[in-house]
């Protein structure tokens, strides 16, 4: 038996899944979450064997969810997601995922990828991976991404500055360098650009 924690915090599609896994004799859908800490929370407790975590969630997203129960527990995870852009398959696979998945697959395809990666084996869906060899590669070091992930949500160069442990001159330059090397005049443009070619 798989043992499978699911989440997701949209309560609709979560519980669909949930119920759908049920319903194959070799899934037990062990618990459902609705964040990314809860989920890390119920991994550390439930000790799945396959989390399938949603990329966009409050809080930790699914990539970040993700590359925190990997260091904590000997499970695998699959992530889910409506926007399957190819800079996130590269920034999940760096993360450790052992899955990546659109939610337009149906619920036997879910299944299929849950035993593929139960059983050691890595499983990318075959139009994100084709997108992926030939989307534009992100010019901008760890360090920036990390600047702009950290100001998605419109921090102060202060906040950002706290959060990453570094002076707020550095962060200043490292946006001054996000800025030349994509031609943008703001930060925000900056983040939306990042965001939409899922370098973010």
């Amino acid at each position: 038996m798989i043992r499978v924690l699911i989440a997701d915090d949209e309560d609709m599609i979560r519980t669909a899944l949930a119920a759908l896994l049920r319903l194959e004799p070799d899934l037990e859908v062990v618990g459902e979450c609705r964040d990314g800490e809860s989920a890390i929370a119920e991994a550390e407790r439930l000790r799945p064997d396959v989390c399938l975590l949603d990329l966009e969630m409050p809080g930790l997203d699914g990539v970040d969810t993700a590359a925190r129960i990997l260091r904590r527990v000997p499970s695998r995870c699959v992530i889910v997601t409506r926007h399957a852009r190819p800079g996130v398959l590269r920034r999940a696979l760096g993360a450790g995922v052992d899955g990546f998945l659109p939610k337009s697959r149906p619920a036997d395809d879910v299944a299929a990828v849950i035993r593929e990666v139960a059983a050691g084996r890595r499983y990318v869906d075959p139009e994100i991976a084709a997108d992926a060899l030939s989307d534009e590669r992100s010019p901008l070091t760890d360090r920036e991404l990390d600047v702009l992930r950290a100001g998605s949500r419109g921090e102060t160069i202060a906040e950002i500055a706290a959060s990453l442990h570094l002076s707020a001159g550095t962060v200043r330059n490292h946006v001054s360098s996000v800025l030349g090397k994509l031609g943008l005049a703001s930060r925000q443009q900056a983040t939306i650009h990042a965001r939409e070619r899922g370098w973010i």
